[in-house]
């Protein structure tokens, strides 16, 4: 076959039987014979070896690019708010939330009971206040406190259960006690003079239920 390239006049000629073209009566077969020769050489580069030191060296490179993507997600800032948020520098401000955190939702520990002239509050070790928000585990009732009260001698469990927490049944059997507080849930009553840990009387099943405020 003869074919003419870029118009330059320029005959190339297929031999079938030697497998070449000749451009211009030029055999190019040395040009194919040194691609084959240099693709050969390039194959027979690549042992085994080399391919191993290859695969080697890709999963390492994968590892740090797969690395630095982790640490940029890592130290990139979010963008949910730019906005920067103004807070305010009155102390009286920050004092009134750190109070509403601490005191939202504590409960009392140690929890302690006392008499009229303790103040409630939330009892911890360095603040000894009583829990005015107990608990029954035993009956599932709230204790009631009155102070400067006490509970009638004749008081027993069938009163309780009948008349808590009405408080106009409930004073038939109270008497009047300067500095004395009277504690009753639907099983168990107390009257307290003194402050008074609920661990040292074990009868009791009275916890701290919750202060909200």
């Amino acid at each position: 076959e003869r074919g003419r390239e870029g118009g330059r006049g320029c005959q190339s000629t297929f031999h079938p039987t030697r497998g070449v073209w000749t451009l211009g009566g030029a055999a190019v077969e040395g040009l194919t014979r040194s691609s084959r020769g240099e693709r050969r050489r390039k194959r027979e580069c690549v042992t085994p070896q080399r391919l191993e030191e290859y695969e080697s060296t890709k999963i390492l490179l994968k590892a740090d690019d797969d690395l630095d993507g982790l640490i940029n997600e890592i130290f990139e800032e979010p963008c949910f708010d730019k906005k920067p948020i103004n807070l305010k520098s009155k102390s009286s401000n920050h004092t009134s939330v750190r109070t509403s955190i601490q005191v939202l939702g504590k409960r009392c520990s140690p929890v302690y009971i006392g008499g009229s002239s303790t103040p409630c509050g939330i009892g911890t070790n360095t603040s000894q206040r009583t829990c005015d928000q107990l608990r029954c585990t035993a009956c599932d009732f709230r204790v009631l406190n009155f102070d400067d009260y006490i509970w009638d001698k004749s008081c027993d469990y069938l009163f309780f259960r009948n008349n808590m927490p009405e408080f106009n049944k409930l004073k038939a059997k109270m008497t009047k006690r300067k500095g004395t507080r009277a504690y009753a849930c639907q099983c168990s009553w107390r009257n307290v003079e003194e402050l008074t840990d609920l661990q040292t009387d074990q009868q009791l099943r009275w916890v701290c239920g919750k202060h909200n405020e």
